[in-house]
């Protein structure tokens, strides 16, 4: 039998918002922190639309018209994200663009079954109404918290920002005592295309006046993502989103953002198919430099996997036939993961 819920899309969506902003909050509250592993390493990857076959809980016309077009479409897609997860194997998954929380659920399976990789994840629905996207993390070890967070009203009303429908933050701990080691993730996907570049500009400020204040304790911070800024590295405007959300735009230093595209030869930064940057890590300067008085997290490598994704020469036709590539040519993605490793030392 099959169960239907009564509940319009947009009620049922907002309610499980405030049901997993609890569950988010009563976590951090009962997990402890894990031993320190050597290494963690941190993914960001835009899985382009990870919907499954089941459009019966799509709630716009373009996640009914994008999702899988059959059940055997859907698990080739779910088995070669789930390979290439398997491959990179980082301590800390960043996704865009899945569809829901069950499809980070089978994907879990996925790995557990066909590779004997075990993940848990954190998700929490937004409210991008207009396509259906939604953000996850998906974690090894570590995780005590996560949470979304939203605008004040005073913020509201000074029209300096733009709310982050797609958004997750989760802090991160390993070790004990004073060698505890504590990691704040925010996953985020902007507003796409060149002319909303204000809207981006605004989403920016408000991701850096949220996390301004944990930079500035000198927390661990990494700010990541899909951030669909057309600015590359080196090229970006004083005011424009990456200036932005590093902190670039204001007097203080102490509230700054390193970008690890920074550690990338100029000839391996493009993370997209269009030869953009969408994709990036910005990361707090303690990551960047390593305390001589304690154990604790070093960034030592960055890497754009595109092997992983470009099955033969890139698609050229990706976004209009894209099921009517055979599976051994077609790319997995239009986004490349984009990885981060830092070590205890």
């Amino acid at each position: 039998m099959i169960f239907r819920n009564p509940l319009s899309g947009l009620l049922r969506r907002s309610l499980l918002l405030i049901f997993f902003c609890v569950v988010g909050f009563v976590a951090s509250e009962v997990l402890v922190a894990d031993d320190k592993p050597p290494t963690v390493s941190v993914a960001t990857w835009n899985v382009e639309w990870f919907y499954d076959d089941d459009i019966t809980d799509n709630d716009t016309d373009i996640g009914r018209e994008m999702s899988s077009p059959s059940r055997s479409e859907w698990d080739w897609k779910k088995r070669e994200v789930a390979a290439v997860i398997a491959d990179i194997k980082p301590t800390i998954l960043c996704l865009q663009e899945v569809e829901n929380r069950d499809v980070i659920y089978r994907l879990r399976q996925q790995l557990e079954q066909e590779h004997g990789l075990r993940y848990r994840y954190a998700f929490i629905p937004g409210y991008d109404f207009g396509t259906g996207q939604d953000v996850a993390i998906m974690y090894r070890n570590g995780l005590v918290e996560y949470s979304r967070r939203e605008q004040s009203q005073e913020m509201f009303d000074s029209q300096q920002y733009y709310n982050l429908s797609k958004h997750l933050i989760a802090r991160f701990e390993w070790g004990e005592g004073d060698e505890r080691e504590s990691l704040v993730i925010f996953n985020s996907h902007l507003r796409a295309r060149p002319e909303k570049a204000d809207l981006r500009q605004r989403q920016c400020r408000l991701i850096h006046r949220w996390m301004q204040d944990a930079i500035r304790r000198g927390d661990n911070v990494i700010v990541t993502g899909d951030f669909n800024t057309e600015e590359d590295f080196g090229h970006e405007s004083p005011q424009g989103a990456v200036s932005i959300v590093r902190g670039l735009v204001t007097a203080a230093t102490d509230d700054d953002l390193l970008d690890a595209h920074e550690r990338l030869p100029e000839d391996q930064r493009l993370t997209h198919i269009s030869g953009r940057q969408y994709d990036r890590v910005f990361y707090s300067a303690g990551l960047g430099a390593d305390d001589p008085g304690r154990r604790d997290l070093v960034l030592q490598d960055v890497q754009v996997r595109r092997d992983l994704v470009v099955r033969g020469g890139v698609d050229t036709n990706h976004w209009d036939d894209l099921y009517k590539i055979p599976h051994d040519e077609r790319d997995l993605s239009d986004h490349y993961p984009l990885v981060v490793e830092f070590a205890f030392r």
